[in-house]
């Protein structure tokens, strides 16, 4: 038997929590450090995709996400007056993998908690790191220190531990600024699109009636560009069901971020390793984040745990979810092209394209990583 590895973990949002856990279950001794002072999850809602579901559920969340959750069983996109133009099947585009569900982020992040194995140390972070020939000698910023066979940085897209890693590549802003905000909405039922001409509305059910709602506009600068009017005076074109939906007092409140990815292809230098958002945060267009970050997860801890040379292993991890996880920021990159179309041609292609151009996207997701 391999000898069981020591392995810190820093970041301890969907990415560290899951990563902890896989390691955990795979006889390996984890640590867990989050800079927060205390555990909190920002953010609104996930919609959570077959493949997303599927790899939650081998961590052992298949029943949480059943009864907090809800199911969503459509996609439907929409013009920005609410006229339909593609309806699609979440059953058929997921099939063999497992349905579609909506949830509160806060609702995972708190249910992942549950489940880690080892405590979190809150309010922690790392002072130094140097790597020798027996490991990775860490002093942490409560005066600790410790000595670890790998590093794992799972500490999101403005990741302190990518510098190390890859100095090169850092955020790349995409042109779009986005905000989300969870409301009211026992109505809504599926995965729903307005598509507006350089702006886009989306709402979907996250449970209890409640449903989390995300708006984008292109934006030439990643700051906020309402005006007086707010929320609201961007989308005022907009069907009435979205006005309805921004003049609710949760979107005066709407979590603000422009919209970014990370798309370096170093993962690793020596036994400090990047997972999730860290090592490739891309557009929410294909609702891929947490999918992929758990994925990572399960295949780093199955990788280390057929034992070897720790920075070989490393690299076998990079080399396996590199394809993957690249595939899905092209995907991103062609959606988004496709959005940037004259609205008229737009919604041609989606009226007989949307069918075609999900199952292309996702078809390859659907295989296990």
């Amino acid at each position: 038997m391999p000898t069981p590895l020591d392995v810190l973990v820093v970041g301890a949002g969907i990415a560290g929590l899951a990563t902890a856990t896989a390691l955990h279950r795979e006889g390996m001794s984890v640590d867990v450090i989050e800079r927060s002072p205390e555990r909190r999850a920002t953010g609104a809602g996930l919609f959570l995709p077959g493949n997303s579901v599927r790899a939650l559920t081998a961590l052992g969340l298949g029943d949480h996400l059943s009864g907090a959750g809800a199911p969503v069983p459509r996609q439907r996109l929409m013009d920005h007056r609410g006229r339909v133009l593609a309806d699609i099947a979440m059953a058929e585009l997921w099939r063999g993998t497992a349905g579609c569900v909506g949830i509160t982020r806060a609702n995972l992040h708190a249910a992942l908690h549950d489940i880690v194995p080892v405590p979190v140390r809150h309010g922690i972070t790392l002072v130094s790191l140097k790597q020798s020939d027996d490991g990775v000698h860490v002093e942490f910023s409560d005066g600790r220190s410790g000595r670890y066979d790998v590093v794992v940085g799972a500490d999101g897209i403005r990741s302190d531990l990518r510098e190390l890693v890859d100095p090169a590549t850092g955020a790349r802003y995409l042109g779009q600024v986005c905000w989300r905000f969870l409301t009211d909405a026992p109505d809504i039922d599926r995965w729903t699109v307005w598509l507006g001409p350089r702006t886009a509305f989306l709402a979907y059910p996250v449970g209890g009636g409640r449903v989390c709602c995300y708006a984008d506009v292109t934006a030439a600068a990643p700051k906020d560009p309402t005006t007086r009017a707010g929320l609201p005076g961007l989308f005022s074109g907009y069907d009435q069901r979205v006005r309805d939906l921004l003049a609710t007092p949760a979107a005066h409140e709407a979590y603000f971020s422009p919209v970014e990815e990370a798309s370096g292809e170093t993962w690793a230098h020596g036994r400090v390793v990047l997972v999730g958002d860290a090592a490739h945060a891309s557009s929410p267009n294909m609702a891929q984040g947490v999918a992929m970050a758990v994925e990572d997860a399960q295949v780093l801890a199955e990788v280390l745990a057929t034992g070897g040379d720790t920075e070989h292993l490393l690299q076998q991890y990079v080399q396996r979810r590199l394809p993957r996880t690249r595939w899905v920021q092209q995907q991103t990159h062609r959606r988004d092209r496709t959005r940037s179309m004259p609205p008229a041609v737009r919604n041609i292609a989606f009226r007989y394209g949307a069918k075609a151009l999900f199952e292309r996207g996702n078809a390859p997701l659907r295989d296990l990583p």
